[in-house]
């Protein structure tokens, strides 16, 4: 893994090339799945899940290339339901605590042919599928059987089960996620068999994974870090992965001692709060396993990053990712190689470039757009080829990163062309929230922008112009927000202006909005 210049090539062997073809690995009587207080899930019992629950689906109506939106809690079922499905149809995962209007747009715009809900979640999600007439699947789990496991349930009755299990071939769509843009509709991502078993060996190989590797996974399974990057890189490497019932740092150290992993992957805003804890747990910390410790979703930074190697006595590796990419696009090392704090690292899969606005490739030191291409990129958004247009040049996806490469090849990113929010890893379009606030009545003009935060790395702001003075209350707009919107996207923090400050043009401007209203200095961003 180094780094790539214009003239220069790497050749990739990926030798599992589908989800069934990965989960082939392990061997039988190894651990795959676990969760705290639960008895693991072997391999050969998770194979013998994915075969019965595709032959299901194919008895349902449902097999390759149709779309299963699925809304669960996180936890192992979590895990075994999205290789289930992506076995032998196409995956995609939604978050449960979605607002009836965005599982609306979700199941539309993913042209979902089925729905696959945990059974006993109150959620408006089989409402929402009821109505736009698509099936609903209930998941049940059993309490008394290892972790992850389940049986389906359809109101519908089955047709004519298939003889053998029909599983997905390496072109075709695996999952499919939203990645919200600068514009208000986010932009459907297809990720085929081979991107995301290319990318689960990219991050294998980076780790050094093997098969006495255990992972502790806190991070949510319908993102993209928690599904790749700590579930699949897992059973690529024929090693157990042990999915927690949501991020609570409150429990890390609980599940350090119970679990005992050799290594967890988390977004900066877990790293600080467990952290922040550690002092109280310095036995727990004291008989730790742990061999390293993943960082991604969000810049870490680096006195947070010096605070984990110290705490733990083990290396942090920050690593840069995308959802276009299949997760990983770089990675800081393992020791005896450097670790940068600040940088993302070396190209860790993908070939990354930096170019220039004409399409021209930079050398070292250059300053430009961060481009990528190999097999974990998507080929390309769905239905959408103004995006699509814009994005990819002479063959090359480009992030809307600015970046650098150093003299030793290790990247280090500036800034971002894009005016998304990342909030502790969830990436949020300001112009969604936009859209929302200017149907209050009371509101004139908004507009949404990033405000440094040290938990979340990004804080959500907005300034708003009333159109009466005195009126109107950010606790009201708040509410709001939260009835239409899910809550990490709703403002933590509100401004009432008599204008919004505009650039040289006139035009709004999202990023530097922090700086014009004087919610941080400038250098701080």
């Amino acid at each position: 893994m180094f780094f790539l210049r214009p003239h220069e090539t790497l050749v990739h062997v990926y030798t599992d090339q589908t989800v069934a073809a990965l989960l082939a690995r392990g061997a039988g009587s190894a651990p795959a799945i676990a969760a705290p207080g639960d008895p693991s899930l072997t391999y050969a019992g998770l194979r013998t899940l994915v075969d019965t629950s595709v032959r299901w689906l194919n008895a349902h109506g449902i097999g390759r290339n149709d779309r299963v939106a699925i809304v669960l809690s996180n936890g192992p079922h979590a895990a075994t339901a999205f290789l289930a499905v992506a076995a032998g149809a196409t995956a995609a995962p939604l978050n449960a605590h979605y607002r009836d209007e965005e599982f609306e747009f979700y199941l539309k715009d993913l042209k979902a042919k089925a729905l696959l809900v945990e059974s006993g979640m109150a959620s408006p999600s089989r409402e929402v599928a009821t109505r736009l007439g698509i099936k609903v699947f209930e998941l049940r789990l059993d309490p008394a059987v290892p972790a992850g496991m389940f049986t389906l349930e359809a109101s519908q009755p089955a047709g004519r089960a298939p003889q053998h299990t029909v599983t997905a071939e390496p072109e075709e769509v695996a999952l499919l996620l939203h990645t919200s843009g600068t514009t208000s509709r986010p932009k459907l991502v297809p990720l085929t068999q081979q991107n995301i078993t290319a990318s689960a060996q990219n991050i294998r190989n980076t780790l050094a994974l093997t098969s006495d590797d255990v992972c502790l996974n806190i991070m949510p399974l319908f993102h993209i870090h928690g599904l790749i990057g700590g579930v699949l890189s897992s059973l690529s490497a024929g090693a157990s992965v042990c999915c927690t019932p949501g991020s609570h740092p409150v429990k890390f150290f609980g599940w350090l001692d119970e679990v005992e992993p050799t290594w967890y992957t988390a977004a900066p805003s877990l790293h600080r709060a467990i952290v922040a804890r550690a002092t109280r747990h310095a036995d727990s910390v004291a008989r730790s396993r742990l061999r390293l410790i993943r960082s991604s979703s969000a810049a870490l930074r680096p006195e947070l990053m010096g605070a984990l190697e110290r705490t733990f006595g083990v290396p942090v590796l920050q690593s840069y990712g995308m959802t276009e990419a299949s997760h990983q696009v770089a990675s800081n090392p393992l020791p005896p190689a450097a670790r940068k704090p600040g940088s993302v690292g070396r190209p860790s899969g993908p070939e990354v470039g930096i170019m220039d606005e004409d399409g021209t490739l930079l050398p070292p030191g250059s300053m430009g757009e961060v481009v990528i291409r190999g097999a974990n990129v998507t080929a390309g958004y769905e239905a959408n080829p103004e995006a699509n247009a814009a994005s990819f040049v002479n063959g090359w996806f480009r992030t809307g990163d600015q970046g650098r490469f150093d003299e030793d090849g290790y990247l280090w990113l500036t800034g971002r062309f894009k005016e998304l929010i990342n909030r502790g890893g969830e990436k949020v379009s300001p112009l969604e929230i936009e859209a929302v606030l200017m149907e209050h009545p009371g509101v004139q003009q908004v507009v949404v922008f990033a405000v440094p935060d040290e938990a979340h790395g990004e804080e959500i702001a907005a300034a708003v112009v009333p159109r009466q003075q005195g009126t109107l209350t950010d606790r009201e707009l708040r509410h709001f927000v939260a009835s239409h919107l899910a809550d990490f996207k709703v403002p933590r923090k509100i401004l009432f202006v008599e204008q919004i400050p505009g650039g040289a043009t006139g035009k709004l401007q999202r990023i530097g909005m922090a700086e014009k209203l004087g919610l941080v200095a400038a250098a701080t961003r």
